[in-house]
């Protein structure tokens, strides 16, 4: 006769597995809980360590590291217009552990100069504004115009004689030179480089005639090795407040500078960018980020993501008109 045995776990292990289970959930909700930020936070930025873009995340960074409690990283991945560093955004997890510090002609221009391009405006979400940076109209110190009137003068007689140079095809200086001409109705050769330091030394050396320089210059122009004409935007700049507006000198519509802002994942939970917003806009009172700020020629302004997403949305409308005008697709 064959007997089977089944051995039945105690009382006191059955209340031991039971109080081991109901620790187990207590800490996963704990975990499914903890506050953010539990870990370091990445910044990833699509230009090179030392540009402008890098240092305003760097410095917004440290600050905002310091209130969260929270290291910031800034992971450089530069090219393609900043299209990579919006790519590795995009597919980053939308736990916000990853964001991008980027002007915002990622949003504005790229999906229209670029093939094939991303689809920004669906994957990423405006944060908040750091600052916007208007355009200076450098000129190499020998030309003969000396004002911008002049210049568009001398354009409009000898068409296809002036060149101006840019940071590179797509750049903000290219889009603003070519909104220039249009603007002015003139031909002028455009003279792209790999960056604006580079163009900038070819003003200097007076290889080109004039280039729209994004605050790399504001040394030179101070020490008078460049002459500056004028600014773009609906306001002088704070920072040359003697040099007129393209607007007042009656070429209107020349408007456009950079914004610089943050930008989360799409799918990032509301309460965590609105958070991120608070500490940005914290950030920016504080007098050594805004020396910083005014060190690149920027003016620490901070648009909430709504306002931002309304700027975005009005220079979008600008600028995907002016490319397909002009037919300015980068392949």
């Amino acid at each position: 006769m064959t007997h089977s045995f089944c051995i039945l776990p105690s009382r006191r292990a059955l209340l031991r597995a039971a109080a081991l289970a109901l620790s187990l959930q207590a800490g996963g909700a704990a975990l499914a809980q903890s506050p953010w930020p539990a870990k370091p936070i990445r910044l990833v930025v699509g230009f090179p360590a030392g540009g402008s873009t890098d240092v305003m995340a760097r410095v917004v960074g440290a600050a905002v590291g310091k209130s969260l409690g929270q290291p910031v990283v800034v992971d450089n991945r530069p090219g393609a217009s900043g299209n990579i560093a919006a790519a590795e955004t995009i597919k980053s997890a939308p736990d916000g552990y990853t964001f991008m510090v980027a002007p915002i002609s990622v949003q504005t221009a790229n999906p229209f100069l670029f093939r094939p391009a991303l689809n920004p405006e669906r994957d990423l979400r405006p944060v908040a504004s750091l600052g916007h940076a208007q355009l200076y109209l450098v000129v190499k110190k020998d030309l003969r115009a000396r004002t911008a009137t002049e210049l568009v003068a001398m354009a409009q007689a000898a068409p296809g004689k002036l060149s101006y140079g840019s940071g590179g095809a797509g750049t903000q200086m290219h889009l603003v030179g070519e909104l220039f001409k249009q603007q002015a109705h003139v031909d002028v050769v455009h003279v792209p480089y790999k960056g604006a330091a580079p163009a900038l030394q070819d003003v200097l050396a007076g290889q080109i005639d004039y280039y729209f320089d994004p605050a790399s210059g504001i040394a030179h122009i101070r020490e008078g090795r460049a002459r500056l004409l004028a600014v773009t935007g609906a306001k002088r700049s704070p920072f040359f407040p003697d040099a007129p507006t393209l607007t007042e000198l009656g070429i209107k519509g020349v408007e456009l500078g950079n914004w610089f802002g943050v930008f989360a994942p799409a799918a990032v939970p509301a309460e965590i960018t609105a958070r991120l917003e608070k500490e940005i806009a914290k950030a920016m009172l504080q007098p050594d980020v805004r020396l910083r700020f005014a060190d690149l020629g920027t003016e620490p302004i901070v648009q909430d993501a709504e306002t931002f997403r309304k700027t975005i949305a009005a220079e979008t409308r600008l600028l995907s008109a002016l490319i397909k005008e002009r037919n300015l697709v980068v392949d």
